[in-house]
Formats: C-alpha cells, structure tokens, sequence
C-alpha cells in the first residue's frame, strides 16, 4: 500500500523537525536526562505532534503504542495494559485526539502513569481544560503547538522533494514561488503542505524522468490560508481577537480578524460578536453605534457573501475608533452578582403592582412618587430593596456623553 508522503517521509530526527522552537530545547533535555514526563500537546492539526511523539519515543530507546481515540475503544487501551505484563520496562502510549475518549477510559490511565508504568503522550486540538481529566492534566506538561510559518512549511517541503526524488529517481521540476505559494496557503499545517505537493505531483506531466509542476496547477487547487475549525477552539480565539482588538481601538488589527473569520465562510458569528461588542465594548460612550451596528448586520445577513465583508468592515472600523465605555456591562453584571448572593429579594411596596383589586389591602404601592409630577420629572426616592439601597451599579466614565449624562443628572437632582 502507498503511504501518503507525510507518513512516509515523517521525520525521525529533532533535525528534520520544524517549528516549535519554544518547546524541543525542552524536551531534548528530558531526553538527556532520561527524565520523560507525561505530556499533553495542543494545537492545530499538521503542527507536529504525532511526529514530536515518534520521535521522542525512538530517542528514548522506549517502545511506542499509537492510539487514535476517534477509532479506538477501552478494548484497545486494555490490550495495550495487558502488553505491561510481558515487558521488563515502561513504555510510552501516544493517544492521538484525546478528546474523544470519555472521562471514565481517561480514568483507566491513571493507575499506569501513576506507578510509571506507562509514560502518556496524548495530542489534542481542543483545549485540554475543557476536554482532559484534571487528574491526567495535573500529574502532565501541557505543550501548546503553535501553526508553522511559511519558512518552516518551506523546508518541510524542500525535504519532501528531496527525499522523492532519491527514492524514485526521479526530478521534480517546480519553482521556488510555487513551493512558497504552497507554505503561504497552508494555514500553519505542515502535512495539508505536503498533501497539496503530493496532488502536484500525482497529477503532473512526467517526461524525461521529470515531474513538471507549474505555478498555475498550484493556483487551481483553490487552497484556503484559514486553518481552524468552525467548531474548534480556534474560532472562538479569533472572535476573542477580533473583540480585543476592537476594544484596543486598532482597526487593523480589528480588519484583520474579521478577515481570518470571514475566509471561512462563517458569517454569523462575527456578526452575532459585533452586536455584543456594540454595547459591551463602546456602550454609552457612542450609543448610536448600537443601532448603526445592527444596521450593518442586518445589512450583511441580507447580502451574503462575499458581499457581506463591506457593511461588517464598516461596523468593525466604526466600533474601532469610537470612544469606549464598559459601564453597561460592569453595571448588569454587578446586580447580577448581588442576585446570585442573594440580596435584594424584597423589593419596596410601593413599588409594587397596584393595578388589581385587593392591591390596597396589601399596601402595594401605598407612597409612590409619581415623577412627572415632579419639577424636571424627577422625585428622590428609594427604588431598590433595603438591604441593597446604597448600591451603586452604574459609574458614569470619563467620555463625553457620559458625562454630559452625568451632568444632567447632577442637576436634576439638585
């Protein structure tokens, strides 16, 4: 059977691994030291994972065991603990995707990192918080991958052609541009590279012991640069971005990220995010953005893409560069905090319903000032529950309509 060339050609040295720079001077000196932890390694997927594990196994002089839990079941970590009985040494358990074994086959794990039986390397593209056992995470290192960077995919794909081409005797004709085209369109993922050069290959005229490849068989794979799930974590790291970067006031980057989420077609979650940031973020600072951001939403909906990126590349500049407040989100969630805890279960009588017959009889809303009967439409009273009525939730900030609103209020109070 023909192995894809990113298994074939996997690389079995620390020297032919690329990327991850913050993390292999670390695990070398486990190596060195004969000191291996249990490691827990995050990221996107074609960031090195499976091959940082194959390699860490071979250095270690240390038999390997590969799991994929998508298509394993507890039957296969059994045989996997039964294999214990028959050697004299630890052994190292490579879990590929982690995430889809529940809490009680992790649990299974415990007993043989615990004693040093088994030294578990396991991978995941979710965050390990949300998806991993606490008792697994607290007894291993967590190593975040990170996505490569076109240089880094471009000797990746160097190797690859390299390597072909000794083993087949046989050229590979293609330029130096479309190599790069390849890394740049890849989204970080070092194997999606290699797959596409691998097409390329598959697929090109072969003459004179030549494989010719030219830039425009590359362009026509129609290869997308974003590389993150919809459903993974990553997507809610780039509306995180898109948010920080909006509250930051820098429309570039702000431009950016709305870029990043709208090259995966996925339309309505920027712009479910931006009519939150509309009043988390800017709020009372500019409270016509509220509406002109809705506007623009309902704009962007109605279009579709590609159509779609102009309103909502208005909203994002305009929230970018407006003046911010948080006093909106800071004033609910305070009472919210204040309800949870339990105060301000009863509220004042008079505020009461007393539109009903037998609302007399019960004082409800015996002793209501009616404001606009008032100079200015306002009356001092106290509206909110007694052991709670010196709580102040909302604190006008330091912008000009709200403390235009603040000034008001000071005046109408005097």
């Amino acid at each position: 059977m023909n192995q894809p060339l990113a298994v074939k050609y996997r690389p079995k040295t620390f020297e032919d691994f690329v990327g991850q720079v913050h993390i292999i001077p670390i695990i070398k000196k486990m190596i060195e030291n004969d000191h291996l932890s249990n490691l827990i390694l995050y990221g996107p997927s074609g960031t090195g994972k499976t091959t940082l594990a194959t390699i860490i196994a071979s250095l270690s002089n240390k038999k390997l065991f590969k799991i994929n839990a998508t298509t394993s079941s507890s039957k296969d970590l059994k045989d996997v603990f039964e294999q214990l009985d028959k050697l004299d040494e630890s052994i190292i358990l490579y879990i590929d995707e982690i995430q889809y074994f529940n809490k009680k086959q992790q649990q299974t794990l415990l007993e043989y990192i615990e004693n040093g039986d088994i030294i578990l390397i396991c991978s995941t593209t979710e965050n390990p918080y949300f998806y991993i056992y606490n008792a697994i995470i607290s007894r291993s290192i967590i190593f975040e991958f990170k996505p490569l960077v076109p240089n880094d995919i471009n000797f990746a794909l160097n190797r690859i052609i390299k390597l072909f081409s000794q083993e087949t005797d046989s050229k590979i004709d293609i330029e130096d541009k479309t190599i790069s085209y390849l890394a740049s369109k890849s989204g970080g993922d070092v194997r999606k590279a290699i797959n596409s050069l691998e097409l390329l290959i598959s697929t090109s005229s072969y003459y004179d012991h030549t494989y010719h490849i030219s830039y425009e068989m590359a362009e026509n794979l129609a290869l997308s640069p974003l590389g993150y799930d919809r459903d993974g974590d990553n997507h809610y790291d780039l509306l995180s971005c898109l948010q920080k970067s909006i509250r930051g006031s820098d429309p570039d980057a702000s431009i950016f990220y709305l870029a990043k989420l709208l090259s995966a077609k996925d339309l309505i979650s920027p712009c479910r995010r931006l009519l939150v940031i509309a009043s988390e973020d800017v709020g009372l600072a500019n409270s016509n953005v509220a509406s002109i951001v809705k506007s623009l939403v309902d704009s962007a909906l109605q279009l579709g893409l590609p159509e779609a990126r102009i309103p909502l590349a208005h909203a994002v500049i305009l929230m970018a560069l407006s003046p911010k407040s948080n006093a909106c989100i800071n004033a609910i969630d305070a009472a919210l905090d204040d309800i949870n805890n339990g105060l301000g279960k009863e509220i004042p009588s008079f505020l009461k319903d007393s539109h009903y017959d037998g609302a007399k009889y019960m004082d409800h809303g015996n002793g209501y000032l009616y404001p606009h009967n008032y100079p200015n439409h306002y009356v001092k009273q106290t509206y909110l529950p007694d052991d709670i009525k010196d709580k102040i939730y909302y604190r006008p900030q330091e912008n000009k309509n709200e403390q235009a609103y603040k000034a008001y209020w000071d005046k109408i109070k005097k």
